[in-house]
């Protein structure tokens, strides 16, 4: 029987700097396995913390994932857990559908993903499957772009490759990086990123942004 609860999972996770991204129950999402899925991704203190970790200056590949299945394979053997991950496949694990069945993410007008808590600066770095059932709040299921009538992330990219009629421009995307002014991304992050008002709540630093646009894009 899990003995932890809610409340103290998220606190474990942020002494990480890690975020509870949501919850749910698997079975929802056609899952053959029961119990409860807890997602977990980067927060406001996943930087500093990752930066002292041994994965960040040791110059091997995949320093983030590297660290993930370390942090989180040790909080799920400390916890008697399965850690599950959004790389390592195929067969990739459906993070996708286990973001959008916990309601607390959604899809945007860009066809990426926005959270309730950091907007599009989302990044799952794995999650937590317990077999018993652990009581979790219910989302409110209100995606942050009901209420945006703006919607910068839309008309922020230099390339126009977000499109509410489109598919995202990969290729307009990846030639615009190999310019000169394409900078400005690769320092900062993605600019239709950047532009979601909801995105301030990861508290990403422009060092982060780089980190991960370089494996997007390298060169």
């Amino acid at each position: 029987m899990t003995s932890t609860t809610y409340d103290a999972l998220c606190s474990l996770a942020e002494e990480h700097g890690l975020l509870v991204m949501g919850a749910l129950n698997p079975e929802t999402t056609g899952d053959r396995d029961g119990g409860t899925l807890v997602l977990l991704g980067a927060g406001p203190g996943f930087w500093p913390g990752f930066l002292v970790a041994p994965e960040s200056g040791d110059g091997r590949a995949d320093p983030i994932d590297r660290w993930s299945l370390r942090v989180i394979g040790g909080m799920a053997d400390a916890l008697g857990a399965t850690a599950r991950y959004p790389f390592g496949g195929p067969p990739h694990a459906p993070f996708v559908a286990w973001a959008l069945a916990s309601g607390r993410a959604f899809s945007s007008p860009t066809g990426m993903l926005v959270h309730v808590e950091v907007g599009l600066m989302i990044s799952y770095r794995g999650a937590l499957h317990f077999p018993d059932r652990i009581p979790f709040p219910a989302p409110s299921r209100i995606s942050p772009c009901g209420s945006c009538r703006d919607r910068p992330c839309l008309t922020a990219c230099p390339v126009g490759a977000f499109s509410a009629q489109a598919p995202y421009d990969l290729g307009a995307c990846h030639a615009y990086l190999d310019t000169t002014a394409g900078g400005d991304c690769l320092v900062h992050g993605c600019a239709a990123r950047r532009a979601c008002p909801v995105s301030a709540g990861a508290a990403r630093t422009s060092g982060q942004s780089a980190l991960h646009m370089k494996a997007f894009h390298p060169k």
